[in-house]
């Protein structure tokens, strides 16, 4: 335990030498990214319309579209700063997977049936605390899921939440600038606030072998964002020239200067205030260690992300009594299923081939003064995304039949292993010291690629649940991984999949690419390749995916675990929605942050919508615009 906490500081240590180092560079030359201005408020009213808690993925979107209608007033508390400059150069997007002052320094719960080669059974998971939220320092893969993810979602209770009603919405979303994409171009929006551009084919060397593969085995070429996913993909970004294009760059900083938006960074919401009626009326925030409360006169929205906002609303007093009574906190409304219905998608890390060594070396990129220059002055070079090169494959491996064409496994490819980054790797994801040096360590003068099987569609989940009454405390996070056992064999699966990419020709051939087999020690009594050794490997090697949904559940009256209304409404009381990925009942197959901006753009439509009788909205040439760009059909 000693050597794991000193390795722990040591890594701290190390990093916020680099990050004073980097941004030292950073602010050296005229041509450097900037910091996105937002204006401090000079005064915060005693009360205004609408009240966002959290200035996350979805809280920017919402106060941008909320204070498009000028006489809304509109009040923004973000826990966190605003993004820092590491953030906006793509290339040192890995930088996020350690803990900084811009995340959320949260560990797993220790996990009963996995992760038994992590410290404690543990595992860090950042999540963003800054504006922009965990878009502001994620990988910036845009993926939007499976159109059957959302058609589930309706199929549930929740009306106009199938993919026809939703694709206009991440049409609305997307300014997409690759080519012309063909039979899925009409899928595709490209005037939208959010850029996303394709993997630049000029630095690509490994993700053709990588979709070559998938070709080889029988599978297509696909658009992720298309009307199918079953087959291979290389990756879109969101990035705008050369720059991270996160929810508070493309929709917070140009709505900042507006004068009915303020926005109040480093500001804690403690707790929503409720009226005897049961009506949200206002919070109560901690700003510069002083306790604040501000009045709401429409509603609060909470948008502070899947592991926050059932922490809010149950210190708030909603949830289930036998949660919340034994901490103190006063029971507003019974809602059972406040932090219940924890989703991620469960990733096996550290399955590696070996590369010859003429081949390009990512870590060298990350290294290289030149690329470094090259992205400070020209916006150009490895630096404009992330380091390395990724691709995406999607596939249905699991045992229990249904949709051929719904994927239930994701294999995510990088061109790196994890030796090549060293006892960073082993701080990043917590693996313990002996596995570290016993298994990954050993590689660490050799080149290698990466395959990553996550499940799209995991069966196993877990809670939020509060560990005191005290808003600065963190809450237990648990997602009680692989306790399904259908999980398990996905997984497996999902390995002997990525093992079969291995084996091709553009894999063997091309790359010269070879599995690395050195057994894990704890499944030492297990023949490599077999079911029992991959079933282990899982038990030992798989965590978090970082892709957190479902805790606050959207669904009909008649589910007594659903938290919101198909409208995002706050069941059992009034002027309250949550806004953000907690609302998923089932999470996207594949990364969240597209699905969670689509989401805050339909909620501040249904807003709109539902007071817009009373303010007059309805007249205006803005409400016409919008309803017309939401409405279209592809």
């Amino acid at each position: 335990m000693t050597v794991e906490l000193l390795t722990s500081w040591g890594t701290r240590l190390a990093l916020a030498a680099v990050l004073a180092f980097l941004r030292v560079l950073l602010t050296s030359y005229p041509e450097s990214p900037r910091p996105i201005h937002i204006p401090t408020p000079a005064i915060i009213r005693s009360h205004y319309d609408f009240i966002i808690v959290g200035g996350g993925t979805a809280g920017s979107v919402m106060a941008a579209r909320l204070s498009e209608v000028g006489w809304w007033q509109v009040l923004l508390l973000e826990a966190g700063g605003t993004p820092p400059l590491e953030s906006i150069v793509p290339g040192l997007s890995r930088v996020f997977y350690f803990p900084t002052g811009n995340t959320w320094d949260i560990k797993l719960h220790p996990q009963r049936y996995g992760l038994f080669s992590f410290n404690n059974r543990s595992s860090p998971i950042p999540q963003g605390k800054v504006l922009g939220g965990s878009s502001a320092v994620n990988g910036m893969l845009y993926v939007r899921g499976n159109r059957r993810d959302f058609d589930n979602w309706e199929a549930l209770g929740n009306p106009d939440w199938g993919y026809k009603s939703v694709l206009p919405y991440f049409k609305r979303t997307e300014d997409y600038k690759g080519g012309y994409l063909g039979p899925t171009e009409k899928y595709h929006g490209r005037k939208g606030p959010m850029t996303v551009v394709p993997q630049m084919a000029d630095y690509d060397v490994f993700t053709p072998s990588f979709i070559a593969a998938g070709q080889h085995l029988g599978f297509d070429v696909v658009d992720p964002s298309g009307p199918e996913q079953i087959g291979f993909a290389s990756t879109d970004y969101i990035i705008r020239d050369g720059e991270r294009c996160d929810t508070s760059r493309a929709y917070l900083a140009p709505a900042a200067t507006r004068p009915n938006l303020h926005i109040l960074t480093h500001a804690t919401v403690h707790r929503v205030i409720f009226d005897q009626n049961k009506r949200a009326v206002g919070v109560e925030y901690e700003h510069k260690g002083k306790v604040h409360s501000v009045r709401a006169v429409k509603e609060v929205v909470v948008s502070a992300g899947a592991i926050f906002s059932p922490k809010l609303l149950m210190l708030s007093g909603l949830g289930s009594r036998h949660n919340l009574l034994p901490h103190g906190v006063r029971l507003v409304s019974e809602l059972p299923g406040v932090g219940e219905n924890l989703q991620d998608h469960t990733c096996v890390y550290g399955l590696t081939w070996t590369l010859p060594q003429h081949l390009p070396n990512t870590a060298d990129d990350f290294l290289n003064p030149k690329h470094f220059s090259d992205y400070v002055h020209f916006r150009k070079g490895p630096f404009t995304t992330p380091i390395g090169e990724f691709g995406h494959a999607w596939a249905k491996v699991g045992v229990d039949g249904g949709d051929p064409l719904w994927p239930d496994i994701q294999l995510f490819f990088i061109s790196s292993s994890l030796s090549q980054e060293g006892p960073l790797s082993k701080a990043a994801i917590g693996l313990t010291t002996q596995t570290f040096l016993d298994y990954i360590f050993p590689l660490s003068n050799t080149k290698g690629v990466t395959i990553l099987p996550y499940l799209t569609r995991p069966k196993s989940v877990g809670t939020i649940t509060l560990t005191s009454n005290n808003p600065h405390h963190l809450p237990l996070v648990d997602p009680r991984y692989l306790s399904h056992p259908d999980d398990i064999t996905t997984l497996v699966n999902g390995i002997k999949l990525a093992v079969r990419v291995g084996q091709t020709p553009p894999f063997t051939k091309n790359l010269g690419a070879r599995l690395y087999d050195k057994p894990l020690g704890a499944c030492g009594s297990y023949s490599v390749g077999s079911d029992g050794y991959w079933q282990c490997y899982v038990r030992h090697m798989a965590s978090s995916f970082y892709h957190f949904a479902g805790t606050c559940k959207m669904g009909p009256v008649s589910d007594p675990y659903s938290v919101v209304d198909h409208r995002l409404r706050v069941r059992g009381v009034e002027g309250l929605r949550v806004v953000d990925a907690s609302v998923m009942p089932v999470v996207v197959s594949g990364n969240t942050m597209a699905t969670v901006i689509m989401i805050a753009e339909r909620a501040a439509d249904f807003i709109k919508q539902d007071y817009a009788a009373n303010d007059q909205y309805q007249d205006s040439k803005l409400w016409q615009q919008q309803q017309q760009s939401a409405n279209y059909t592809s």
